[in-house]
């Protein structure tokens, strides 16, 4: 039996990942799907700052208190700087490191940095208009179960500079319809299934879907996710 620790994108909540879990634990898997503060459930705690290393935070705590080891930790999209930056405190309680199409940072990047500053002056413009200047609002707004995206975790910068974490099993997965979904926002996590395509340090994988497998690629994904157990 495996433990998965399952991390949710941006604008949603541990949810996200309810028919995947499901799955996981019908082949006799253990799995946690944590919500990040001020996001899903936990909206009710949001304020201006909410930052990366809070999310970061969020993910230690539930490693720490429910005294999991050897985990399968998975960062889907925006949460993959998230799960780095638990590698870097946590190593010892880690097995392996699973990126969902996600933003894989080097030390000292933000999201921000990498998405480009074109980008990130619309989605300013969006905080500074519907979100007080610190929110995302989701498009569209109806969305179910959608809640809005603090700001600060995609500005802020993470360090990755502990060595242990750095040899830590990784696989990357990679959703090769995912910019049909998100657009330029999905040319940093396209750059990143690049080099872990061509690195030795790294598994690579690929779903033939778009960017968010866990609703419309559920059993393929769950098989990769099998794979790695």
């Amino acid at each position: 039996m495996a433990t998965f620790v399952l991390c949710h994108g941006g604008w949603a909540g541990g949810w996200q990942w309810q028919e995947v879990a499901s799955l996981l634990r019908t082949n006799g898997h253990e799995v946690y799907t944590p919500t990040f503060t001020g996001l899903g459930e936990r909206v009710h705690l949001v304020h201006p700052d909410i930052d990366l290393n809070t999310h970061i935070q969020d993910i230690l705590m539930v490693l720490k208190y429910e005294d999991l080891r050897d985990v399968i930790l998975l960062g889907y999209s925006i949460s993959g700087p998230v799960i780095s930056g638990v590698a870097e405190e946590a190593y010892e309680r880690i097995g392996h490191l699973v990126y969902l199409d996600a933003y894989v940072l080097d030390d000292g990047q933000s999201v921000a940095e990498q998405v480009g500053s074109e980008i990130m002056a619309g989605l300013d413009q969006v905080a500074q208009m519907y979100g007080d200047g610190w929110r995302l609002p989701h498009d569209p707004p109806d969305a179910d179960r959608r809640t809005d995206q603090p700001l600060k975790p995609i500005l802020t910068p993470l360090e990755v500079k502990n060595s242990a974490a750095a040899a830590l099993p990784r696989t990357f997965i990679y959703c090769t319809q995912g910019a049909q979904d998100i657009g330029p926002l999905h040319l940093p996590i396209a750059q990143a299934a690049e080099k872990a395509k061509i690195d030795e340090n790294w598994r690579y994988r690929k779903l033939e879907s778009g960017h968010m497998p866990m609703w419309t690629q559920q059993q393929e994904l769950v098989d990769l996710l099998l794979e790695i157990a």
